[in-house]
């Protein structure tokens, strides 16, 4: 470990959490509400990830399909929040739906800069202590047990000390610089930005809502990988290379896209269709995640985990509900961890339901709660027991096994 002498700053909390999208923010939101000190160290200046910074504005659904609420406690209060400041509807009558598409469900489309400032106000309500523009370096190990990070910012390099660390970055960077075991993915070349054209503009006057400005402009693949170009590979993004040529090579679709409207309407089609605003960073599904203690399977739906956090629902198709292990929030061979969000441990299906806004939320809580209990009763999250954390979510309002949803 660098001496303190070498660090411009430093600070000490009882849980510190890296990353600040979705399940970064649940997991500092928790802590917080269950009485612990938080910092919350974030590399861009917008909360929200994916979400916001990267312009997935769907908040995909929290019902199975089937009428059935299954996502409770943040990861219903976030819904909520992301249409507080702009423009999104939960579906009416979701609830009599039965193997409703993805739409009819309980979710909501959003826009990102009005979910922004919903979750810098839900941060500050909480009292927590917020780092932006501040980049993770690398986490002080000592005797398998992260005992803080090393954050880099515009003042120099500082020192962050804490009893229970979280990784919510959504590539695993804490954990596997901490050396535990991860796996990585490959990703499909896509984009999604946010659009304008004059037929929306007539629209939203029509509707008397800026609604119709939420929808989304696509090129390349979606998540199952229809529309990827036939000579790009996988993309990786833990390599500054590939990550490099997956956004200049989608902007450069993008750009395609426009030129050929140009080309077909005129150069005045650039007054009737153009970019709004794009991601500000990449938009890979999956990369790194954590080889965790339990690991949430294809075909594990409907699968009883006693030690359940709580649920998931498949936001590809209705009815498959699945539980979520705590110990698939743990990593291996490193102490004073929790992963949350992507990150955490799921591969082949699971990865794709898990990965997502919803259980993100759900798995930031889980995390945020386990590191306060975990402290309270003077010990570290892996030897912790499950049930503690399965007593403070249900009092969150969380839902942790099938039969409490009528499963």
């Amino acid at each position: 470990m660098v001496g303190s002498a070498a660090y411009a700053f430093s600070r000490e909390y009882d849980v510190l959490v890296a990353g600040g999208g979705v399940a970064g923010v649940a997991a500092a939101l928790a802590a917080s509400r269950a009485g612990r000190s938080v910092a919350l160290v974030e590399k861009t200046v917008l909360l929200g990830g994916l979400a916001t910074t990267g312009l997935i504005n769907h908040y995909l659904p929290i019902c199975d399909g089937n009428g059935r609420q299954v996502c409770y406690g943040i990861a219903e209060e976030l819904l909520h929040l992301s249409i507080r400041y702009g423009p999104g509807e939960v579906p009416p009558g979701w609830q009599s739906e039965r193997n409703a598409e993805e739409r009819r469900r309980f979710m909501t489309l959003f826009n990102p800069a009005s979910f922004v400032l919903a979750l810098d106000e839900a941060i500050e309500e909480a009292g927590i202590d917020l780092w932006l523009d501040a980049l993770v370096c690398q986490p002080v190990v000592r005797a398998n047990r992260v005992e803080g990070l090393e954050i880099e910012t515009k003042g120099g390099k500082g020192m962050l000390s804490a009893k229970v660390t979280i990784d919510a970055t959504g590539d695993a960077d804490v954990a596997y610089r901490s050396g535990a075991p991860c796996v990585e993915a490959g990703n499909f070349l896509s984009l999604w930005a946010i659009g304008f054209t004059l037929d929306r503009a007539k629209q939203a006057v029509e509707l008397g809502s800026g609604a119709p400005f939420l929808r989304t402009v696509r090129v390349g693949a979606d998540a199952f990988g229809a529309g990827q170009p036939p000579e790009m590979p996988l993309l990786r993004g833990t390599d500054a290379r590939q990550v490099t040529t997956y956004v200049v090579d989608s902007r450069r679709r993008l750009r395609h896209r426009y030129q050929a409207a140009i080309a077909e309407r005129g150069a005045d089609a650039r007054l009737d269709e153009f970019p709004l605003t794009l991601p500000a960073m990449a938009q890979f599904r999956m990369t790194r995640r954590i080889d965790g203690q339990d690991t949430m399977r294809t075909g594990e739906e409907f699968r009883r985990r006693e030690d359940s956090i709580g649920l998931s629902p498949d936001w590809r198709k209705a009815g498959p509900v699945w539980e979520v292990p705590y110990a698939s929030l743990l990593p291996r061979d490193v102490r004073g961890l929790l992963a949350a969000g992507r990150c955490m441990s799921s591969d082949g299906e699971a990865w794709e339901i898990m990965r997502v806004i919803p259980p993100a939320a759900l798995t930031g809580e889980a995390a945020g709660v386990a590191a306060a209990v975990a402290i309270e009763k003077s010990t570290l999250p892996d030897t912790l027991d499950a049930s503690d954390v399965q007593a403070r979510m249900r009092a969150n309002g969380v839902r942790i096994h099938l039969d409490e949803i009528g499963l």
